[in-house]
């Protein structure tokens, strides 16, 4: 079974978003570039997905939907989708298809928006999905009611509501010992 990882709007544009923040910022660098390189090595294509939206910071007249400055790789391919998911709009479906690619790693930014949504839509198109919570970002919300809810609570709702139901789960250190010990490993899993 073929496996990719998709870096899902890991962009310029969240920069210039009044909700950015560094606090978790430089540990979820490292998880994400330690994923590129552990899936590098075995071999497993690296896909970026823009997000583009017709006006603000992610219209591309705003200049900034472009892969932020830390990340060094060279994607197999790059999609650039409109809508929450990275499947039904991109074109990478199709491409995912003809490589034969029937497992997904999700990663990036918005914990639970678009990397939430893609691994929903992946599943229930029948991929594998293998979720790396700590290579995804997320920012801090204030609900409908006003309660205050911290990047680290709606990670946890996400692993919550993924958790054998559209997903495995894993940290970036276990993903990339256990690619590092066996590149084929995942491609032998049953999620």
């Amino acid at each position: 079974m073929s496996t990719a990882l998709l870096v899902i709007d890991v962009q310029q544009s969240f920069e210039h978003r009044p909700f950015w923040s560094t606090a978790d910022l430089p540990a979820y660098q490292a998880n994400q570039l330690a994923l590129i390189d552990a899936c590098a090595a075995a071999a497993i294509p690296v896909v970026n997905i823009l997000h583009v939206s017709p006006e603000g910071v992610f219209a591309k007249a705003s200049g900034w939907v472009r892969p932020m400055q830390f990340l060094r790789h060279q994607p197999a391919a790059t999609f650039e989708k409109g809508v929450h998911n990275a499947l039904t709009d991109s074109g990478l479906l199709a491409w995912l298809q003809a490589g034969n690619i029937k497992r997904l790693i999700i990663s990036g930014m918005r914990t639970e928006q678009c990397c939430e949504t893609t691994a929903r839509v992946g599943a229930d198109l029948g991929f594998a999905i293998e979720f790396v919570t700590d290579a995804t970002l997320t920012f801090a919300m204030q609900g409908p009611d006003g309660r205050h809810y911290s990047a680290s609570e709606i990670q946890a709702r996400t692993e919550l509501v993924l958790a054998q139901r559209f997903a495995r789960l894993w940290t970036s250190a276990a993903l990339c010992a256990t690619l590092q010990a066996n590149p084929h490993a995942l491609e032998t899993c049953h999620a």
